[in-house]
């Protein structure tokens, strides 16, 4: 058997998102030259998290597309709706992940200024944000919790996570299916930095 060598195990890491003949970024190829082991750990956990048992490869790869729009990655954007397609998602769901990213970026800054500041006048007052996409999800009240949730916690707002958390248990999810789900975006966020 030979040994997988390091520019393998880049290849590897883009194809498992859909990226292959992509050319290494800087950053990637720094790794490959470097002959760094920490290249194998983020293959096995891109790999790993992407094949989670809980998730579907089409909610897998949804939230593979939640993050890469949170993130700015157009081309990583584009690679998992192809991926999200191949394994049966819309057009609809697709902008609906879009729009839920969209969506939790404003209310992540919102209610973390709320959380921060902490004062009455701040935590009382409506907060006039319009959230009409949450009330009936083309993708499923408890997909867009779970993504909500994601995202927020993408994003580091405390109030956000907690308050979908919260509504994806009520939905009857697993809390093995959360962690796997928040795993996911943790992860697709450590090759993010690398692309």
């Amino acid at each position: 058997m030979f040994a997988t060598t390091n520019q393998d195990t880049a290849v590897q890491l883009l194809e498992a998102v859909g990226l292959a003949g992509t050319a290494p970024s800087a950053s990637l190829q720094a790794l490959v030259n470097a002959d760094a082991r920490y290249l194998k750990d983020l293959k096995i956990n891109v790999t790993n998290a992407l094949n989670a048992g809980t998730l579907s490869k089409k909610e897998a790869y949804l939230i593979g597309v939640a993050v890469a729009v949170n993130d700015k990655q157009p081309v990583l954007q584009a690679s998992f709706e192809k991926l999200a397609t191949a394994e049966g998602a819309t057009e609809k769901e697709i902008a609906e992940v879009i729009s839920c990213t969209s969506l939790m970026s404003a209310n992540n800054v919102f209610y973390r200024f709320r959380h921060f500041v902490n004062k009455e006048f701040y935590t009382a007052t409506p907060a006039g944000i319009r959230m009409s996409i949450m009330a009936n999800p083309v993708i499923g009240k408890e997909f867009f919790e779970l993504l909500s949730l994601v995202v927020s916690a993408l994003n580091g707002c405390e109030m956000c996570v907690t308050s979908h958390e919260e509504a994806v248990l009520k939905q009857g999810t697993e809390q093995l299916r959360v962690l796997e789900a928040v795993r996911l975006g943790a992860v697709l966020r450590s090759l993010v930095v690398l692309l």
